[in-house]
């Protein structure tokens, strides 16, 4: 008697099929809860790009990629109405950003070049925080979203310790012990960015959980982690992360209660004095950078004194260009042409992996300055329109995860006063904002409603 037996697939056969039945699975579960996709966006930021140009005119990254699928699966979402439509409040205000973009572009002095710009503007302020908002229609999925900031803080934590510890991070006078995470020296803010705001949504959801009813395990489990991220933030050496964290983690606790504030400031100064007068943790140069911070207008070092010229030149740019500005990513055309003989040709920078390497200075290094000369008035009108509506918004709760999107805002809003976008972590910011105007749309301490059930309106 013969036996035959069915052949087995090949191998690329097996695979294929195996993808295919997995993105089955996958896709009602995305289609069910889209915020899946916004988690996703905030992991794979801690995805190492190994990008080396930082002068190229696209960088498209894991998360903007992810953000993008977000947004296509929102749209399909609103057109089967699946999700309600935004208020006419809410499509002013992202509306009005895309006005003043458009119109910078086409007075641009370069319409080529600023049309990129006007494709990215639109992306991380319109396009993916809508995507995050219409996407966060529970607490769960609320949740799922800061848990997301906090676990990739954790990675980055993580790994910037080590570098500190073993002396293989970025340099820093001289020595190889800056924390930088897995975005390397080109990108020296990302890991304390990062760190920053998972810190701060481990503190929101901790100190939601307080009073009865609260878990006592999440709020000991959010406690830990943000008092853990506390190192790799000290030893990212960023002054600017560390202003913007010390001031939103101070509304935080004041929303919550002032109490907590008090206790809270005399915790950490025992931790500090443990860790760095105790242990020598960082003691050098965490010491030595905080007494930098106070000599940033009487003796400001390089790095400051650049910012500061640079924000002179934004502001050479915008009395030429007042009304729309000069376009999009007309700052770096214009820069020398507007700059001070002093300013630097670039800051440096240095690691184990790109060698030593000169970094140009291709912005002004303030959200509100970049905006002024590239968008104009009509620019910053929007943009003013739009931040402080959802900062009021964000300022009605006191309880719940809108404390986190609380939190989060004001370290963006404080960090573009030295900061802007730009690098791996841009995509956070628009997630941040999603946040922030879910906060924004809920009534003021209302117990949540299911998802699809609030009424889109700020």
């Amino acid at each position: 008697m013969e036996l035959t037996f069915p052949a087995d697939p090949a191998p690329s056969a097996r695979g294929a099929s195996g993808r295919v039945a997995v993105l089955r699975r996958a896709l009602p579960a995305l289609a069910d809860r889209p915020s899946l996709l916004a988690a996703a966006t905030v992991l794979l930021v801690c995805v190492p790009t190994g990008e080396k140009d930082v002068t190229a005119a696209v960088h498209v990254t894991a998360a903007d990629l992810a953000s993008l699928a977000l947004v296509a699966l929102t749209a399909l979402n609103l057109l089967r109405g699946r999700l309600p439509a935004l208020s006419r409040a809410t499509c002013v205000l992202f509306g009005g950003i895309v006005v003043a973009a458009a119109v910078a572009t086409v007075g641009s002095i370069d319409p080529a070049t600023s049309v990129t710009g006007f494709v990215r503007l639109t992306q991380i302020f319109v396009l993916v925080p809508a995507g995050v908002l219409c996407s966060l229609r529970d607490r769960t999925d609320q949740r799922l979203v800061l848990g997301s900031f906090v676990l990739a803080a954790l990675i980055q934590g993580v790994v910037g310790t080590h570098q500190y510890l073993t002396r293989t991070g970025a340099s820093y006078t001289g020595q190889p012990i800056r924390a930088v995470g897995t975005f390397g020296a080109l990108d020296i803010m990302a890991m304390s960015t990062v760190v920053s705001y998972g810190l701060l949504a481990a503190l929101a959801l901790a100190l939601g959980e307080r009073g009865p009813g609260g878990d006592v395990r999440l709020r000991r489990a959010m406690s830990a982690a943000a008092a853990f991220l506390a190192f790799p933030l000290a030893v990212s050496f960023s002054r600017g992360s560390w202003i913007a964290t010390g001031v939103a983690a101070t509304v935080l606790l004041l929303r919550v209660d002032a109490r907590l504030l008090v206790r809270g400031a005399v915790l950490g100064l025992a931790a500090a004095v443990v860790l760095v007068g105790g242990l020598g943790l960082g003691a050098s140069g965490v010491t030595q950078r905080l007494s930098s911070i106070g000599s940033v207008s009487a003796a400001p070092d390089q790095s400051v004194s650049d910012r500061y010229d640079l924000w002179a030149t934004a502001g050479r740019i915008w009395q030429d260009h007042p009304v729309h500005g000069a376009g999009p990513k007309a700052f770096p055309k214009l820069r020398d042409s507007h700059a001070p003989l002093r300013l630097s040709s670039g800051s440096d920078a240095a690691d184990s992996t790109i060698g030593f390497q000169r970094e140009p200075l291709l912005s002004p290094h303030n959200m509100y300055f970049l905006v002024l000369s590239e968008q104009g008035l009509i620019g910053i009108t929007a943009y003013a329109a739009l931040f402080l509506s959802l900062l009021l918004g964000c300022l009605r709760h006191r309880r719940g995860p809108a404390l986190a999107a609380l939190a989060l805002l004001t370290w963006v809003l404080v960090d573009f006063l030295y900061a802007d976008i730009g690098g791996t972590t841009t995509v956070l910011t628009s997630v941040v904002l999603g946040l922030a105007a879910r906060a924004a749309v809920q009534g003021a301490d209302r117990p949540e409603r299911s998802g699809g059930e609030w009424a889109m309106t700020l």
